[in-house]
C-alpha cells in the first residue's frame, strides 16, 4: 500500500512539473476537480443509498442488526455508524460516509436472507473496519489529480482557446505543441493512477479482511460469508449485475460482469487471494 501510494505521488508530482513548465494557469480545473471531489466526500453516504435504494432504520425497525453492529462497532473503538438496509435481492454490504462519526453502515435483503448471524456479523466487522481506517476519505483524496488529469484529456480542446487552463500563452505554434505534451502527460497521468488507485483500493479490502478476522477472532466465517456471496453472484444474470456494477467499489465483493472480471483492472483482490490471506491469519490467530 505504501509503495502504491508513493508511486502515485509521484506520478502526481511529474503532472504538476509538466503543467508547471508549460505555464498551464489550472486554478478553474482545480476548482472544478476539487468541487466534484468534496462533493463526493461530504455527500457519499447519501448518494450511494439513494443508488441503492437503501433507507435508514432504527433500532425499533432491525433490533438484531443494530445490535450486531453496536457490538463491532465497540469491538473497533469507533462511534456506532448509521445503519441501513437495500431492498435489493444482490447479497452484498457497504460502509460510506466521511468519517466514523458520518458513517453508514448498510446491508441488502439478499445478504441477510443467506448468511448466518456469525457470518453477518463478520461481513459487519469488514465494513467497520473500512470505517475505522477512513478508507472512503483515503480513495477521495488520492483520486485528486486523477480527477484533474481525466479533466484535461477528455476537455483538452477547451485549452487550445483559452478555456478554464487560460490557454499557454507564447505563439500558436508554440501553443500547439505544448497543448499536445499536456493532452499526452494528462492521459498517462489517467491510465497509471486508475491502476494504482485500483491497488490501493484491493490493499484496503485486504486490511478491512485482516480487521474483521482480528475483530470477530473468527476469519472462517467471513470466508464462509465471502464463498456464498460469490457463489450467488455468479448465477445472476450478467444484466442484473450492470445496474449496481458503478457502485461496486463500495461492495465487500464487487458486482461486476462477467467480461469485466480481471484483478488488475478491480477495485477488489479475486475471491482465491482474500481466502488465501483469510486462512493464513486463522492459523496465526490459532
Amino acid at each position: 500500500m505504501v509503495l502504491s501510494l508513493a508511486l502515485l505521488g509521484v506520478v502526481y508530482a511529474l503532472f504538476l512539473w509538466v503543467l508547471w513548465n508549460v505555464g498551464v494557469s489550472f486554478l478553474g480545473l482545480v476548482v472544478i476537480a476539487g468541487g466534484l471531489l468534496l462533493l463526493q466526500y461530504y455527500a457519499s453516504d447519501s448518494l450511494v443509498l439513494m443508488s441503492m435504494g437503501a433507507r435508514v432504520v432504527d433500532e425499533r425497525q432491525a433490533p438484531e442488526l443494530h445490535a450486531m453492529v453496536a457490538r463491532v462497532a465497540a469491538l473497533a473503538d469507533v462511534p456506532k455508524p448509521r445503519v441501513a438496509v437495500s431492498p435489493i435481492g444482490l447479497p452484498n454490504a457497504f460502509a460510506t460516509g466521511r468519517s466514523p462519526r458520518h458513517a453508514v453502515v448498510c446491508v441488502t435483503r439478499g445478504i441477510l436472507d443467506r448468511l448466518t448471524d456469525a457470518e453477518l456479523e463478520a461481513v459487519l466487522a469488514h465494513e467497520i473496519t473500512h470505517v475505522k481506517n477512513r478508507d472512503v476519505m483515503v480513495i477521495t483524496f488520492v483520486s485528486f489529480f486523477a480527477t484533474a488529469a481525466s479533466m484535461i484529456f477528455q476537455n483538452g480542446f477547451w485549452f487550445m482557446g483559452g478555456g478554464f487552463g487560460g490557454g499557454f500563452g507564447g505563439d500558436r505554434r508554440r501553443g500547439n505543441d505544448n497543448f499536445a505534451l499536456v493532452w499526452l502527460v494528462s492521459l498517462l497521468v489517467w491510465v497509471v493512477s486508475f491502476f494504482l488507485i485500483r491497488a490501493i483500493s484491493r490493499y484496503r479490502e485486504y486490511a478491512a479482511d485482516r480487521g474483521s478476522g482480528i475483530l470477530t477472532g473468527r476469519p472462517s466465517d467471513l470466508m464462509s460469508a465471502l464463498v456464498k456471496i460469490s457463489d450467488v453472484a455468479r448465477r445472476i444474470p450478467d444484466r442484473d449485475l450492470r445496474q449496481v456494477e458503478a457502485l461496486s467499489a463500495f461492495f465487500i465483493v464487487p458486482a461486476i460482469s462477467r467480461a469485466s472480471i480481471q484483478e488488475l483492472f478491480s477495485t477488489h483482490p479475486s475471491l482465491e487471494h482474500r481466502l488465501a490471506r483469510l486462512r493464513a491469519l486463522e492459523s496465526q490467530l490459532r
